[in-house]
This record gives structure tokens, C-alpha cells and sequence, in this order.
């Protein structure tokens, strides 16, 4: 029996419209995305093949092969060997990725994203004071300890800074403002450049991260926002600059 016996006949294809003549991958990508975000696709979906996607967008079969390819690797969909791609089956993963797809297309400002960055960052520190967990401490001591250890290697240290700032939007316990915080890193991320004095720059952020733990730990909300509103005029100087943040 054929994998699909009514390709024609399809949920999705019924949803989707055709694109406008010379669409990209990237214009697939969109157009699934919003669908994946609406809710009207159930969980766990099987997509169409190819060549139906292709058939009803009015796009070539490798803008269509590229989008998934990019749905995939951003963890909205899933290949399975002999089975097909198929929606995830989280809507969380959805509505973030389709988020992070939008600021990356849109090609966002750097000034917005430090904004945005800021304000979660500020509020991240001061709701982790205020729910005050002594685990949430020693993990954050940490990932102190890692950012320590790799002053001289700098992917290593930016991966234990992030895993502090990571830890700090876990401990908030909302998981909308640790997916925003997700994509705001995802996209700084990209400006990190090496530079001659990175290793300064690196020392400078394990002091302004003590501050912060130091408050976090103590359960001081005011102490904690205020020592990160320092550490992000810092980062932000770095990041318009090019150098680690």
C-alpha cells in the first residue's frame, strides 16, 4: 500500500497557498512556519511529500527540500527514515523556533536585540533572587567555575557564560522568558568575534557574574537586577564592538 494513498487530499495542502512567483526556501519556510504556529496542524503530523508541497506553493522542489531541511535543523520538524517528516509533537518548539525564524528574516537592529536582551536579562536576575534556591546557587557557582577555568580559551568561555545566563531564566520558572532569552542569545551569539584583548574583556564578565550570583544566592531581587543592569551596559559596549559579551 502506497505511504500516501491520497497525496492530493492532505491537511496542510488544504491550508497552504500558492506562493508568488520567484519565492526562496526562505518564503517556504515562512509560509510552513505560521501554519506549524496557528495550531490548525495537529502535533506529530505527517507532512506531504515534497513534491505536493512543491505542487501547491508553486516553488521548485529544492526551495522545498531546503526549507524542510532548515525546519529540521531548527527542531520544528523531524525526519524518520522511511516514515517521513512529521510536525514535532511539542508546540513549544513551534511558537519559539517561529519567533527566532521572524527576527532572523526581519534582520532585527543590534540596538533592539540589546534592548530586548536587557530588560529579560534584568527581570531573569531579579526573579531568580526572588524565588532563592540553593541549588540554583551552586549551579550558578558553577558555571563561575567553568568561566574561571577558560579565561584563555574563548568559545569555551562564552559556552559557560551562556550556561550561567541559562541557568538564571531556568530559575525564574516561566519558560516563555527563557525561550525569549534563547533567541536573543541565539542571534547575539552570531556578532561574537575573537580580539586581541578578549581575555580582558572575559575577566571583566566573571566579576560582573560574581556580583550577580553573590545577590542571586543572598535571595536580594534588587541587588541581583541591579548587578545585571551593569553586566548588560558592559556587554552591550562589547557587542557593538565585536568582541565576546
Amino acid at each position: 500500500m502506497p505511504a500516501y494513498p491520497r497525496s492530493d487530499v492532505h491537511p496542510i495542502c488544504d491550508a497552504l497557498v500558492a506562493l508568488p512567483a520567484g519565492s526562496t526556501a526562505s518564503d517556504v519556510t515562512t509560509a510552513l512556519l505560521e501554519l506549524f504556529a496557528s495550531g490548525s496542524v495537529p502535533l506529530g503530523e505527517r507532512l506531504p511529500p515534497e513534491r505536493r508541497l512543491a505542487e501547491v506553493l508553486r516553488v521548485g522542489r529544492s526551495a522545498v527540500r531546503e526549507a524542510l531541511a532548515t525546519l529540521e535543523t531548527l527542531g520544528v520538524v523531524e525526519a524518520r527514515p522511511g516514515a517521513g517528516t512529521f510536525l514535532r509533537a511539542t508546540r513549544t518548539a513551534v511558537l519559539s523556533e517561529n519567533v527566532r525564524w521572524n527576527m532572523l528574516i526581519g534582520e532585527r537592529e543590534l540596538e533592539e536585540l540589546l534592548e530586548l536582551r536587557t530588560a529579560l536579562e534584568i527581570h531573569a536576575a531579579w526573579l531568580a533572587a526572588e524565588r532563592q534556591d540553593a541549588a540554583v546557587g551552586m549551579r550558578l557557582a558553577h558555571h563561575l567555575d567553568r568561566m574561571r577555568a577558560s579565561l584563555g580559551d574563548l568559545e569555551a568561555f562564552i559556552e559557560a557564560d551562556q550556561a550561567f545566563h541559562r541557568e538564571l531564566a531556568e530559575a525564574t520558572g516561566n519558560t516563555a522568558l527563557q525561550d525569549l532569552l534563547d533567541i536573543t542569545h541565539g542571534l547575539l551569539r552570531r556578532r561574537v568575534a575573537t580580539e586581541p584583548d578578549s581575555r580582558r574583556h572575559a575577566e571583566l564578565a566573571v566579576v560582573e557574574h560574581e556580583r550577580v550570583h553573590a545577590a542571586v544566592a543572598a535571595g536580594d531581587a534588587d541587588a541581583a537586577s541591579e548587578a545585571m543592569r551593569l553586566h548588560m551596559r558592559t556587554s552591550a559596549s562589547l557587542l557593538r564592538g565585536g568582541a565576546a559579551a
